[in-house]
């Protein structure tokens, strides 16, 4: 009778810790997957201010302004274990809206890398399919919208946040980088910018920020000579401006959805994994440069 109850206590223990080993290996893994997941957000994109002028010229003229109104956006969130506070990047889109990379390869080598991840849709809440053959200025309000947003989360260093933006994003990251430009206007500030593959414009001289450049030398949707040419232009008070040019590369380089390749209203993508590996090693190097204290 002893020996029987001997066993049975034997067998009570062995179930018990092969149970607690179970809830272990679960909770680890699902902690995992929120550290990796993405996380649907709603937030608005920065209010449209007013210019100082324009506010003057107001009261003088005795007119009501209207209440600057925020856009509604939706957002998705991936952050590394742990409570932080993290560095941060907001990744914007290109013209052809949320691809692959851009959703999901980016922010998990992100994560990977120390940062929380917001990557911005501007199109669904604007009712928007794409902007290759038009504008949209007010993504330079949905980045700062983003930096608010994140400004206000406990496991984020508000005050190392970069801005990551592909094709008409990387236009978007510039323009909203640029001095005398409308970043003069926010309340809060990006650390570091990078541009893959923008349309630069000489116009738009000196940064406010630290900012990183990649473009394919082949590529005639936003041609790197563009980018050159804003550079001599830079004033010698400039933030540095770093301009990586890629031989025999395309727009969308980076980008292994575009391995065969395709013609999008006359102009080329196609992937180049050579290019895109020396690419993200770059962005690797200078984030760490910009962002780790």
């Amino acid at each position: 009778m002893s020996r029987l109850l001997i066993q049975r206590w034997r067998s009570s223990v062995k179930t018990t810790r092969l149970f607690l080993c179970l809830v272990a290996f679960l909770s680890a893994a699902l902690a995992g997957n929120r550290a990796d997941a993405d996380e649907l957000v709603r937030f608005e994109s920065a209010p449209i201010k007013l210019s100082p002028f324009r506010i003057r010229k107001a009261n003088e003229l005795g007119e009501n302004l209207p209440q600057p109104q925020g856009t509604p956006l939706l957002g998705y969130v991936s952050r590394p274990q742990g409570d932080g506070p993290f560095p941060a990047v907001v990744v914007m889109h290109g013209c052809g809206g949320m691809r692959l990379s851009v959703k999901d390869l980016w922010p998990k080598r992100l994560v990977s890398w120390g940062y929380v991840v917001l990557v911005v849709d501007s199109f669904t809440t604007r009712n928007i399919k794409d902007t290759c053959q038009s504008y949209l200025p007010d993504r330079v309000f949905d980045a700062y919208g983003a930096l608010d947003f994140l400004s206000k989360s406990s496991f984020v260093d508000a005050q190392r946040v970069a801005l990551i933006g592909f094709s008409a994003g990387g236009t978007a990251t510039l323009e909203g980088t640029k001095i005398e430009g409308n970043e003069q206007l926010m309340d809060r500030k990006f650390r570091a910018a990078v541009a893959y593959y923008p349309l630069c414009a000489a116009s738009q001289g000196d940064a406010t920020v630290p900012t990183l450049i990649l473009s394919g030398d082949r590529d005639n949707w936003s041609p790197a000579d563009r980018c050159r040419k804003r550079l001599a232009g830079l004033s010698d008070n400039s933030p540095p401006i770093e301009l990586n040019i890629y031989k025999g590369t395309y727009h969308d380089f980076d980008a292994p959805e575009f391995k065969v390749g395709r013609r999008v209203f006359g102009h080329i993508e196609k992937y180049n994994p050579d290019a895109a590996e020396k690419s993200i090693s770059s962005v690797h190097t200078f984030l760490q440069k910009y962002l780790s204290n």
